[in-house]
């Protein structure tokens, strides 16, 4: 297989058979083992995120830092929306630990990681503020580049059966890890103060490392080898395959421009509905105890089984029927907004509506990571998920922002009735990517089949 190629035989849909077996087969794939370790990579990749985010923010609150420095420290998770840049050094330089290319970077950051996590919590912020904030982004920083290599390593362990289930796996941990390092972190500080918080979040940390430890390096075409040559050839040769490499190779995909805004397109609907749901619940008069207390508990459990459930979906359907049967459900999730808005300050419809967001996102999210796992080449898997997912955030951030404008505009009711229909689009075009790549005898969504 040539390393700048695509995987040959993706994403080719399940037979439409529905009997009981299928459906033990699919969700049987979550007791291999490679599938099980993808489980303490997303607990990994997510515990660092809200100790620089909201539970830093909590700890400046109470330290009694002004709310305009609390706001400004929302600068250090920019790491997170920039880590394609230095993808490709991770994808192609050799590691400094001579591990293997995955196994090597990942240990040495999440030592790093480690470190810095520890140093975070040794900080005074009345004191320190300027320190403080140097660390904060510094984890941001490698916390951003672990996500590199733990993705890498996640879509190159795992056959292409087994994307689905990796990506429930993976957003699973990623959701449990976020509870731990939120309301965990906070109850630890209340009682042993905040350094023992930083520190238990930084020991949790070995979770994950543990699996680059005693887990396997995969495996990768001779040619998508770190260069092994002089330091200035080895510049050169880096930033002729790495950098310009991923781009041209994902550009040889049929329909490849089709591809990026179907990315750009098929989270839009939930997004704009995300970023005005706590503004609605609100103004419908919820106290932020309520919202909390439902989002928690409802929110958690409805997120953890909805990404399981994509990944089941997946395996069983293949990934076109998954696409398009997540992504319809997710925009038909949007009308318990509409339920909300029109029954108004009822508990009950409250943990329906977060419930379904939830649950529906989950699915549409684990549908989502599985299709641009399968995207990626051998060669370049670490600077091609990197960028596309950053893609995809970046489409979500950019036509999210413009939800107050709308929702002021149309009122809820109108607002919540257009983030139903505004994913479809991308649907349709999934569909007509699909047709296409079937007429041409290739495998379906973009991605060549054997031999082309």
């Amino acid at each position: 297989m040539s390393a700048a190629g695509p995987k040959p035989k993706l994403l080719r849909p399940a037979p439409a058979n529905h009997n009981v077996a299928g459906w033990r087969r699919a969700l049987a794939a979550y007791t291999d083992r490679r599938v099980l370790m993808i489980f303490p990579l997303g607990f990994a990749s997510g515990l660092p995120l809200l100790l620089t985010f909201s539970t830093l923010s909590a700890w400046l609150a109470t330290a009694g830092v002004a709310r305009s420095a609390i706001g400004a420290f929302a600068l250090v998770g920019t790491p997170y929306a920039l880590k394609f840049l230095w993808s490709p050094l991770i994808d192609r330089l050799p590691p400094p630990l001579p591990l293997g290319r995955r196994r090597g970077w990942a240990i040495t950051i999440q030592i790093a990681l480690i470190a810095a996590t520890i140093g975070l919590g040794s900080c005074n912020p009345k004191a320190q503020l300027g320190l403080l904030a140097s660390l904060a982004l510094l984890v941001a920083f490698l916390s951003a580049s672990q996500d590199i290599v733990i993705d890498a390593y996640r879509v190159e362990i795992l056959t292409d059966e087994q994307q689905g289930p990796g990506a429930g796996m993976i957003q699973s941990g990623y959701r449990l890890a976020m509870l731990v390092s939120g309301a965990g972190a906070l109850i630890i500080a209340a009682r042993a103060g905040w350094f023992w918080a930083y520190a238990a979040m930084a020991a949790l940390l070995a979770v994950g490392m543990a699996v680059f430890v005693f887990g396997p390096e995969p495996a990768y075409a001779e040619d998508a080898q770190p260069s092994q040559v002089e330091f200035w050839d080895g510049v050169r040769q880096w930033f002729a395959t790495a950098v310009a490499g991923p781009f041209l190779d994902f550009m040889r995909r049929p329909r490849w421009a089709a591809i990026l805004i179907f990315i750009l397109g098929y989270k839009l609907g939930e997004a704009m509905a995300g970023v005005m749901a706590m503004p609605l619940y609100v103004s419908l008069g919820f106290s932020l105890d309520q919202i909390a207390a439902i989002s928690k508990v409802f929110g958690f459990v409805a997120t953890i089984v909805g990404a399981l459930a994509g990944g089941v979906v997946t395996v069983r359907f293949g990934l076109f029927r998954a696409l398009l049967f997540c992504g319809l459900l997710q925009s038909a999730g949007n009308l318990f907004y509409v339920l909300q808005a029109v029954g108004g300050h009822r508990l009950d419809y409250l943990a329906l509506c977060v419930i379904a967001e939830n649950l529906t996102s989950a699915m549409a999210g684990a549908a989502l990571v599985a299709y641009l796992s399968e995207l990626c080449s051998p060669a370049f898997t670490a600077t091609q998920y990197a960028l596309l997912s950053s893609l995809a955030a970046v489409g979500r951030t950019m036509v999210a922002s413009s939800g107050g404008v709308l929702a002021e505009k149309l009122g809820w009711v109108g607002f919540f009735l257009l983030t139903t229909v505004v994913t479809l689009p991308a649907l349709a075009l999934l569909v007509w990517i699909a047709a296409s790549d079937r007429a041409g005898s290739a495998a379906v969504l973009g991605v060549p089949a054997a031999g082309k």
